[in-house]
């Protein structure tokens, strides 16, 4: 049940973040607004917190080879390049680079995750 809480609160928090930051790009306010903001905290917080009681409940051995150290690593650079993308002092041009390598940055942690391995998505793809 812990684990279905988290991958459901990464998808919604992956998915709410593109939503964000295409609206964002689009030129709308709503993704600013301090409720809007609250419930990406709400959401963020939720998914830490199973994060946190995976983290203590599963085996020590399933993290062997540093696929966790690795995704952690990805997941605060989401997080850097996401505050970043989200200042309302940016330019378009560094605002899509920034929110484009934000959400490369989640797609490679999902792939860590899924594969349990450090090399994420070339792992899943048969490359290593």
């Amino acid at each position: 049940q812990i684990k279905l809480v988290h991958v459901s609160a990464v998808m919604l928090s992956g998915s709410f973040f593109a939503v964000r930051g295409l609206s964002l790009l689009a030129g709308l306010a709503w993704p600013r607004f301090a409720p809007v903001r609250y419930l990406s905290y709400g959401i963020d917080t939720v998914l830490l917190t199973a994060a946190m009681m995976l983290l203590t409940i599963l085996p020590r051995e399933i993290y062997a080879n540093g696929w966790l150290l690795v995704k952690l690593g990805f997941v605060a650079s989401y997080v850097v390049l996401g505050i970043l993308a989200f200042r309302p002092q940016r330019g378009t041009g560094t605002r899509v680079a920034l929110l484009s390598a934000a959400v490369l940055c989640f797609l490679q942690a999902y792939c860590i995750a899924r594969a349990h391995h450090p090399a994420g998505a070339l792992y899943l793809a048969g490359v290593l």
